[in-house]
């Protein structure tokens, strides 16, 4: 297989799996395409690698400078942005399970805390208010274990870089 078939497959591959983190298809492209480019490349390099729009680009790039995962380069004497992704996968994947968690388990707990109280009313039967409650109980439980995997986790890679980092600056 060619590299650049490769590259195109890859960046297809990584699309389809941007829909499983919950992102639009274009920008898992995008990510990917600054994933396996050695520098750090231009909205125009972007859009005519993709066939993409300006406006997509923009939007895309935006996006993913807000999930952590892509960054802003400035060179001197040039007037367009560059960017580049973050390489090391271990840190995209902690970054990804941060703001995953950001945006559906955080407000998912709040919604079911809310929730979790209900009394016994007249347009409700007793059946149906322990059918509701047994459900909320058990999502609330399930996403209460679920956060506390993601905290884990995400705790267990800043304590690993702390580690690390303090090993390198001994003498």
């Amino acid at each position: 297989m060619q590299l650049n078939e490769a590259k195109s497959r890859f960046i297809e591959g990584w699309g389809t799996l941007g829909s499983a983190w919950g992102v639009s298809r274009t920008m898992a492209q995008v990510h990917a395409l600054l994933l396996i480019a050695p520098e750090a490349l231009s909205a125009d390099d972007i859009m005519e690698q993709l066939q993409i729009s300006r406006g997509n680009v923009n939007l895309n790039v935006r996006a993913l400078m807000d999930w952590g995962i892509v960054r802003k380069e400035l060179r001197p004497g040039e007037r367009r942005e560059f960017f580049s992704a973050e390489k090391d996968i271990h840190k995209v994947a902690t970054l990804i399970l941060k703001e995953r968690r950001k945006r559906e388990l955080e407000p998912l707990m709040r919604v079911l805390g809310e929730i979790s109280h209900v009394d016994s009313s007249a347009d409700s039967s007793q059946e149906e208010l322990n059918a509701f409650t047994t459900m909320v109980d058990s999502i609330e439980k399930f996403a209460g274990f679920a956060d506390r995997a993601a905290s884990t986790l995400i705790k267990a890679d800043e304590n690993w870089f702390l580690s690390n980092f303090m090993k390198l600056m001994r003498p």
